[in-house]
């Protein structure tokens, strides 16, 4: 029996491969003889990267980058073997690199970005997949592309200072530095963010928030994205700012998409492509994955919900571990096989954060456990 496993990670507990190992340690309790494949899976968010180093290799390389508030700190992406990198904006512009009283989009910058992306380039990287996701900017890829030799000025002809909050002030743009290995590079965006670059479900208004943003700072910088896709428009550059996904990372996907020619796709399909995975389905007798919790945006282009479309396409049929499942009527699971939560009991969050594994392999044994059962009563 050929078992595919290919969870994505449990959030705040474990990584992809954990949740692989765990899944594996307790089918072989059953099955010790099965073929195992393990196939980590990510959406395009943290830990992408990491999922497609375990398998497709390449190597990491570390440089030292300026982070929101253009501080220099050490970030790393990935180098495939066949000239591709994957880039995690969060590596240079992570909200998580910022304490909470350090939240301010009006100045954070996506500067690092664009070094990043520059060492990519020099690399010799021909195709670059960035990850958009976790951002702390709202700049509408002005420090990026600052970065890779853009120039931005004001009326006055004084280059803009960093931050969303500076782009009302931009009055002309010119691309003559612009790096000249992007225009023979191919961008390939993952994003599962659908939102418009302003108005009521744009950037501003949607994420602003969390990213510490006043409601007062949100009309600010929501303007000042619109001033922004304006004066781009008058100087040739298409006008993408209704796209879906061009508000994604505080406009970063307007900001590839407008000077990049980048193609957005789904986090997760774009993942699925790189592995391969419709094959490894098809190949597969019984695919198992899962999530931390399976609730209404599983089908919304998460993990599971991807990995269960392919296999019904391939008639394999497919089992959802998950942590726990949240308001979902067993209509809504149809798409898998089994679905089965794997928190063995009434506990503190982080007492169950820190079983994860132990209640996954318990799970997964459980599971293993009716299945040959019902093998040796047909």
């Amino acid at each position: 029996m050929k078992i595919l496993i290919a969870p994505d990670s449990f959030k705040e507990s474990l990584e992809a491969l954990d949740v692989c190992h765990a899944i594996q340690s307790g089918f072989s309790q059953v099955f010790p003889d099965a073929d195992y494949k393990l196939l980590p899976m990510a959406d395009g968010g943290e830990g992408t990267s990491a999922v497609l180093s375990y398998v497709l290799g390449g190597r990491w390389k570390k440089i030292r980058v300026h982070d929101p508030l253009m501080r220099p700190i050490t970030a790393k992406y990935l180098l495939l073997p066949d000239a591709t990198a994957v880039i995690e904006i969060a590596q240079a512009c992570g909200l998580h690199l910022l304490t909470a009283d350090e939240r301010n989009p009006v100045i954070a910058s996506s500067y690092g970005v664009g070094e990043l992306i520059e060492d990519a380039l020099e690399e010799g990287a021909k195709r670059i997949i960035i990850g958009l996701g976790g951002s702390a900017t709202n700049d509408a890829g002005l420090g990026m592309l600052t970065a890779l030799g853009m120039d931005f000025h004001d009326v006055d002809g004084h280059s803009l200072a960093q931050g969303g909050g500076a782009l009302a002030s931009l009055h002309k743009l010119d691309n003559t530095n612009l790096h000249a290995k992007i225009s023979d590079t191919v961008f390939e965006v993952a994003c599962d963010v659908t939102n418009p670059l302003c108005g009521l479900l744009g950037a501003s208004a949607v994420f602003g928030p969390q990213k510490g943003a006043c409601p007062e700072q949100v009309n600010i910088l929501d303007n000042a994205l619109s001033h922004f896709a304006t004066i781009c428009g008058q100087h040739g550059y298409q006008e993408c700012e209704e796209v879906a996904g061009a508000g994604a990372a505080g406009g970063l996907g307007y900001a590839l998409m407008s000077f990049c020619d980048a193609h957005l796709k789904s986090g997760f399909d774009t993942v699925a492509e790189v592995t391969n995975l419709s094959q490894h389905i098809a190949d597969a007798d019984l695919v198992t994955t899962g999530e931390g919790k399976l609730d209404a945006q599983t089908a919304m282009g998460k993990v599971a919900g991807g990995i269960s479309q392919i296999a019904k396409a391939s008639r394999t049929p497919v089992i959802a571990i998950c942590g726990s499942v949240d308001g979902l009527k067993p209509a809504q699971t149809s798409q898998f096989d089994v679905v089965m939560p794997s928190i063995q009991k009434v506990d503190t969050i982080d007492n169950v954060l820190g079983s994860a594994y132990n209640n996954i392999e318990t799970t997964a044994a459980n599971i293993a456990s009716a299945m040959r059962l019902g093998i040796e009563m047909s």
